[in-house]
């Protein structure tokens, strides 16, 4: 009940003020509309973002992970579409409130687990991506995280039988953002260190490793297709100027004003936060033998997340793997407030007025809510501009990391010069030349008829006396095939937009242009169900011995 009052209480502005518009709103509830309109395709996983860049599309979902914009799209569907951002953050924010009771109800007593888990669920660092960030898959990844760091103890207790209680998780958070993933990965790796230095024994690193291995391949089916298609795309421009962890650390200097201050109000949030955690964690330390290994793995954990985010840790940005694509050192805020949460529920636990420590903790996070809210960008045009956009066929603005090779948004027909296409006229679907007609244009004597004109299918037929190259609204891109009247047809891309061409012969053809799946996402599938396989064949073969044994 606490926890719920306490999610209502993040989203109870949005009822009177709209919607908290922040840095990634734009970008997620433009997803999450594109899918729900793919689903009304017949489209069930979608892989192709189809109203992106103004209507030609680009590869979105093939690297952002689908759990958010699976769940938005989901609510969306049941929900007026100005309700589902604070539907979304209220169900998030419940489960992220119950991943921690589930942790802390292990080592806690329940009302102290309790006051943990409401804490998580309201923590600083979940008010600033409600607030400011509009983060909605981070949000969701963070809900996830108490379940990690528990599944990864338990298999270092337990041993092999435990192995599903971290592969699940593990894949869970994979699939929902892949910066918390990352930290997640790393977060689980230091306790599975912290565990072998102090239990000395290799067997149950050799069970947690396992069990990472095996979420890594519940989660091929996004993972593979993802890492293996970057090389499609123009990902560097994800570490752009302003966008590398080097810019990021706590309290930096840049000459954007807007960026700096930003950073500085993180950064004060992240200074109260660490000063928080090592006081619990100091007052805790004389009940370390009763919280057994756990004090141990939550002290190492918080000091790696504070250390992360300061310029001494830059040498670890620069050499681990992968570890410069989560950005924003700030970002470890996520599992410091983990700990802080469970460290603060235990130094209160023995407290004479536990109640009032509570209160005081509360009071200081409604004001800091207070603040952040007062602070952010409240916006309830986002969503009309949005839907309105796509069912004028205008789209929205695209992403410049998910770009095809060799494509620029910002030139495609259709954008202004300022890469926005409100007050520019639509691109024609197919045409030799710029044109205004969307279904039929004429040009050297050809017409085109479109016949369908899906996501993943475009179907349009010709008729000329001479032959044509089709400039289609769609960018090129590799998992992109043609045929003409069955036969495969030469692609090929404008140099400087990558706006998809196709041959067209002189006559009467029908063309047919398919998102065709690759060889990386139908191997992604099948490692992920033969691992689902696995996983359930070795739970059913363990039930009956593990009866036996009670």
């Amino acid at each position: 009940m606490w926890i719920a009052l306490a999610a209502t209480a993040v989203i109870a502005p949005m009822l009177f003020l709209g919607q908290a518009s922040g840095h990634d709103f734009q970008f997620h509830l433009a997803s999450w509309l594109d899918v729900a309109g793919q689903w009304r395709e017949g489209i069930l996983f979608p892989r192709w973002a189809e109203w992106a860049n103004w209507g030609f599309g680009e590869p979105r979902f093939i690297f952002y992970p689908p759990a958010s914009w699976m769940l938005g799209a989901g609510l969306g569907s049941i929900l007026p579409w100005k309700m589902v951002p604070g539907a979304f953050i209220w169900l998030v924010l419940m489960l992220a409130g119950y991943s921690m009771w589930r942790f802390a109800s292990v080592y806690l007593p329940r009302g102290a687990a309790s006051d943990a888990a409401v804490f998580y669920a309201v923590n600083p660092y979940n008010l600033v991506n409600v607030y400011y960030r509009s983060d909605f898959a981070e949000l969701l990844a963070l809900a996830i995280f108490p379940f990690v760091v528990a599944g990864t103890i338990e298999v270092l207790r337990e041993g092999w039988r435990s192995l599903p209680k971290l592969a699940v998780p593990v894949a869970l958070i994979w699939l929902s953002n892949a910066p918390a993933a990352v930290l997640a990965t790393y977060s689980v790796a230091l306790i599975i260190l912290v565990g072998f230095v102090r239990g000395r024994k290799l067997a149950p690193v050799v069970a947690a490793g396992s069990a990472m291995a095996c979420g890594f391949g519940l989660a091929a089916f996004y993972i593979l297709p993802a890492a293996w298609e970057q090389r499609w795309v123009q990902i560097g421009e994800i570490l752009t100027d302003l966008l590398r962890p080097g810019q990021n650390f706590l309290y930096t200097h840049a000459d954007n004003p807007e960026f700096l201050f930003f950073n500085w109000k993180v950064s004060t949030i992240a200074a109260a936060i660490i000063l928080a955690a090592g006081i619990s964690a100091v007052v805790v330390a004389r009940r370390r033998r009763e919280l057994d290994e756990v004090w141990w793995y939550l002290l190492a954990l918080g000091l790696a997340a504070t250390l992360m985010m300061f310029p001494v840790s830059g040498f670890a940005w620069r050499l681990l793997p992968k570890l410069q694509f989560v950005q924003f050192p700030w970002r470890w805020l996520g599992p410091l407030d983990f700990v802080l949460a469970f460290f603060l529920a235990a130094a209160f636990q023995n407290a004479r007025r536990r109640w009032m420590c509570w209160t005081a903790c509360f009071v200081l996070l409604a004001g800091l809510g207070t603040a952040i809210g007062t602070d952010a960008w409240w916006d309830s045009e986002d969503i009309p501009v949005l839907m309105a956009g796509i069912h004028s066929g205008h789209g929205y603005e695209g992403t410049d990391e998910y770009q095809p090779l060799g494509s620029s948004r910002y030139d495609l027909p259709g954008a202004s010069a300022d890469g926005d296409s409100d007050t520019a006229p639509p691109a024609p679907r197919v045409a030799t030349q710029a044109g205004e007609d969307r279904n039929a244009m004429a040009a050297n004597g050809t017409k085109f008829q479109i016949d369908r004109w899906k996501a993943n299918s475009k179907v349009f037929s010709t008729m000329g006396a001479e032959p044509v190259v089709a400039a289609l609204e769609l960018l090129n891109y590799p998992a992109w095939e043609a045929t003409i009247d069955g036969s495969p047809a030469t692609i090929s891309a404008v140099p400087e937009t990558g706006q998809m061409l196709v041959e067209v012969p002189a006559g009467a053809h029908r063309v047919v242009v398919r998102f065709r799946r690759t060889w990386d996402r139908l191997l992604g599938g099948i490692i992920s169900g033969l691992f689902l396989l696995a996983m359930a064949v070795a739970g059913f073969a363990t039930k009956p011995a593990a009866t036996a044994s009670n």
